[in-house]
């Protein structure tokens, strides 16, 4: 089994690189994203091969210092890593708002308005994480951690979902919920809104 330092981003996230495509900037200046709960950063890594300036939080400062050290010297003016207790103490990111949040594996309730709050206008979030049934195949088990069916879509709300998936995983075997959203700006009336997914 693969180091959690090595393993591939998840393809839920890796689906909508024409997606993040799509939110290029007129200036040319990198897309701002946020790896929320990045743990060993592979999303951060993916991000950073997009294009984007990514800011990567997690409470581990080790995990942090091993992403920064793997990432290298020619990525640090792109990467920003961020120590943070997210359950624990304030917001770490307040007012600010990024054109693409990522966030796997980690469900705290109380942070989910945050999450959707931090997408900028035109962005997008990407969000994947365990569902309720997972209890039966594996860790996590205890419903704190497990969405409850629909939770996401519910927290989601105000944002236009693009794609939304909830349901049993083979491999490895989990159950999950996961969304593509997009915080809509605003459009002439007669040109219908893109979202490019191929």
């Amino acid at each position: 089994m693969p180091h959690a330092d090595d393993l591939p981003p998840s393809d839920w996230i890796t689906r909508f690189a024409p997606l993040l495509r799509s939110l290029a900037q007129p200036s040319h200046a990198p897309l701002q994203a946020l790896d929320l709960a990045c743990g060993s950063g592979r999303h951060t890594r993916w991000l950073l091969t997009q294009g984007c300036h990514v800011t990567a939080v997690d409470r581990d400062a080790a995990a942090l210092a091993r992403l920064a050290d793997r990432v290298g010297q020619a990525g640090t003016t792109m990467l920003t890593c961020l120590e943070a207790d997210l359950e624990n103490a304030p917001w770490p990111l307040p007012g600010r708002t990024f054109d693409i949040v990522v966030v796997t594996n980690y469900l705290w309730r109380p942070l989910l308005p945050r999450i959707v709050e931090s997408v900028a206008i035109g962005g997008v979030l990407l969000y994947e994480t365990f569902a309720q049934g997972n209890q039966t195949v594996g860790r996590p088990a205890r419903p704190d951690f497990l969405l409850a069916p629909g939770e996401l879509l519910q927290a989601c709300a105000g944002l236009r979902v693009i794609a939304y998936e909830d349901g049993y995983l083979h491999a490895p075997p989990r159950f999950v919920q996961r969304i593509a959203a997009v915080r809509e700006r605003p459009w002439p009336p007669d040109a219908p809104p893109r979202y490019p997914l191929d």
